[in-house]
């Protein structure tokens, strides 16, 4: 196992506080419809629970796993589907829930993707935006907290399967 050098970033407090804020945004926005949760594997599970958990809508929970890091620390920039949602997304509102926008080329990769199944709405929910790493022009409509060009880890977030289980989020120091 290799060790890596974290320091605090978020603590448990204000990622909930945060979590709680959004859930609040999409019940707002979503009041009297039903929505879709598709969860960007395997980063973005810890965050789209603490979320449902404060969604006042009726929800419908779903998985979809993409790579494009496999175990390096820098997004290789290949995106692959490796488990495709289950549940149709036609006519349905869909939240698509991710851990964190980087390059922007994954969340495009499957919004397009997405919209090619007609969805009634897309939209794009996730906890860390890296805007400064963007390639592909894109936004998301949800965003938790903007960071600095950092590798983050913790609340679900890893580097080579390691740290998902820390309760705040954590940077690597290289």
């Amino acid at each position: 196992m290799e060790r890596y050098d974290l320091k605090p970033l978020f603590t448990q407090d204000q990622i909930h506080r945060r979590v709680k804020e959004l859930a609040q945004q999409i019940s707002q926005d979503y009041r009297g419809k039903e929505v879709l949760f598709i969860c960007i594997l395997k980063g973005a599970f810890v965050f789209l629970s603490d979320l449902m958990r404060h969604i006042d809508l009726p929800v419908q929970v779903d998985f979809i796993g993409l790579a494009s890091y496999g175990s390096e620390m820098v997004s290789s920039g290949h995106i692959r589907v490796t488990r495709d949602s289950s549940i149709p997304i036609e006519g349905k509102d869909v939240i698509v829930v991710e851990d964190i926008i980087d390059s922007g080329s994954t969340l495009k990769f499957l919004a397009d993707e997405f919209w090619s199944r007609k969805p009634r709405s897309l939209r794009i929910c996730c906890l860390l935006d890296k805007k400064s790493r963007r390639q592909v022009e894109f936004e998301a409509d949800y965003v938790g907290f903007d960071i600095e060009d950092l590798f983050v880890v913790g609340y679900g977030l890893d580097v080579n399967e390691q740290f998902r289980n820390l309760p705040s989020i954590h940077y690597v120091v290289e």
